[in-house]
């Protein structure tokens, strides 16, 4: 590891260039089960629903409104939980500028007129202007179409934010130069003016901004419902915790709260992130980017079209030999072989924490399925949950034997595990 910080975001993590990982996060001491080792608050908030739809969730803050709604005094379809987010969204969030932007934006989709024909072509040497925009762009064009008046606006209200956001990783070669093309059209078409201040609006841009938010946003999600999928309510670009790498036993996992009161200066729409297990000093922290429990095949996809890579974790290198039979039958029978290898683990005086090393890696017990001790104790077993396990933060230097799910929210006592 070649521990070049770049930056101290707080005192228990810093960020160091790792060969053949890029920027990292690393411990800069010994962190305990259950630790928050990361409260990070968004660059910038953007919604993952069409405008089209009625929301149910406040525009600034995104938690779902349970009286009547306090709309945007310019617009019929922004709505406000309260009259303090309201103020809050109309100087930041939601000026002015945004507010018209997302007013064409709609009411162009609303013409319903197909210009696919008039789609702008890469390497005709210009970029023409749409007086309409076609409802056939699709669901995650919209999102970023979303995400671009985000972050020009943020480029003229909070332009320290801005050079965050542009010094993030994402390189705009990994972004469709169709969709580059389309998609700046479409903005400067919507927007009421493209005079934006020092950093200017252009193709360029907005294909570097494009990149940014392909490899670094996060998902704001609805709360769990086990009998229905989870959905994405907003995303968001947290400054800090995009340097988090993915592994897929991973060594921490983030929370949210979105629709829980905060207080202690936090924001309901803060990221946590608290280590798992131990970790030593020096240690690189990980997250996993998706449910833990997703197969082989399934997390290889996702890793390579999201975000450009091929995964080599060691629970990657162990499941690479694995068939697709055994793939699923690994997930679909976890819980019948985890609580045999637990009940062995019991007769033989194991402790399972000591088991779980590193990044999730777990002494090799058994080599067709190493990593089993992480599903034991780190999984939770709720039924569609599919959600990471970690201690409630530590007391008085004591661990917690409370475990939270960070999808469901459901409480355990360890030893019930």
């Amino acid at each position: 590891m070649e521990n070049t910080c770049i930056i101290s975001p707080n005192p228990l993590l810093k960020i160091a260039e790792i060969q053949g990982r890029g920027r990292a996060l690393v411990s800069t001491q010994p962190l305990k089960p259950g630790q928050i080792i990361l409260k990070d608050t968004p660059l910038l908030l953007y919604p993952a629903t069409p405008l089209t739809k009625n929301n149910a969730f406040c525009s600034n803050c995104y938690k779902l409104i349970l009286q009547s709604p306090i709309p945007c005094p310019r617009c019929n379809f922004s709505l406000f939980c309260t009259s303090n987010c309201q103020s809050l969204a109309l100087s930041s969030s939601h000026t002015p500028w945004v507010c018209q932007s997302l007013t064409r934006f709609r009411d162009n989709l609303y013409n319903n007129i197909n210009i696919s024909s008039v789609i702008p072509q890469v390497g005709s040497g210009e970029v023409r202007m749409y007086t309409d925009l076609t409802p056939t762009l699709s669901l995650d064009q919209q999102i970023q179409v979303f995400f671009l008046i985000s972050a020009y606006n943020l480029s003229v209200i909070n332009p320290s934010s801005f050079r965050v956001l542009l010094s993030l990783q994402g390189d705009p070669s990994f972004v469709s130069e169709n969709d580059v093309v389309l998609l700046h059209s479409v903005v400067s078409t919507i927007c009421p003016s493209t005079n934006l201040g020092e950093f200017g609006f252009s193709k360029e841009l907005t294909a570097a901004l494009l990149a940014k938010d392909k490899v670094n946003a996060f998902g704001l999600m609805e709360p769990y419902d086990k009998d229905r999928e989870r959905g994405v309510r907003a995303y968001g670009i947290y400054p800090v915790a995009s340097f988090f790498n993915h592994d897929c036993l991973p060594n921490a996992c983030r929370f949210e709260y979105v629709d829980i009161d905060v207080s202690n200066g936090s924001n309901n729409t803060d990221m946590i992130v608290r280590v798992i297990h131990d970790v030593p000093e020096g240690r690189e922290i990980c997250l996993s980017y998706f449910p833990v429990n997703f197969k082989y095949s399934e997390r290889q996809q996702r890793l390579k079209e999201d975000y450009g890579f091929t995964c080599n974790c060691d629970r990657c290198v162990v499941e690479a030999n694995w068939s697709d039979q055994e793939d699923d039958d690994a997930m679909d029978n976890e819980g019948e072989e985890i609580e045999e290898d637990e009940d062995e683990a019991m007769e033989e005086d194991v402790d399972v924490d000591d088991e779980v090393i590193g990044n999730g890696e777990v002494e090799e017990r058994d080599q067709d399925f190493p990593h089993a001790y992480f599903f034991i104790r780190y999984m939770c077993n709720q039924e569609n949950c599919g959600g990471t396990l970690a201690p409630l933060p530590p007391s008085d230097a004591s661990t917690s034997t409370v475990m939270e799910c960070n999808v469901c929210g459901h409480l355990s006592k360890s030893d019930e595990l």
